[in-house]
């Protein structure tokens, strides 16, 4: 019997195309123009974002709990943005 693989949702966000939605999610949420403003917004460094964009940085813990603070998303719905479609998660 062959199960299919579950990904925990600390591998979910580290999805290149998932985490560009997620932070096109919050830059929508917030009105915000660019990924500038989003790194004001977030209070993180602008190579923080740049990063991510690129798929050279997951999202961590902390931005992930800083994104639910400026958004009021609850996390388990930031998550499920950056989510691939594929991908089941461990609840």
């Amino acid at each position: 019997m062959t199960q299919t693989p579950i990904h925990s949702p600390s591998q979910a966000l580290n999805s290149h195309v998932g985490n560009n939605d997620l932070l096109d999610a919050v830059m929508a949420k917030l009105g915000l123009k660019n990924d500038a403003a989003l790194s004001r917004a977030l209070e993180v460094a602008p190579p923080v974002i740049s990063k991510i964009r690129h798929g050279r940085l997951p999202i961590g813990a902390t931005i992930l709990i800083r994104m639910h603070e400026v958004t009021d998303i609850a996390i388990r719905e930031l998550k499920a943005i950056a989510l691939p479609a594929t991908c089941e998660v461990a609840v």
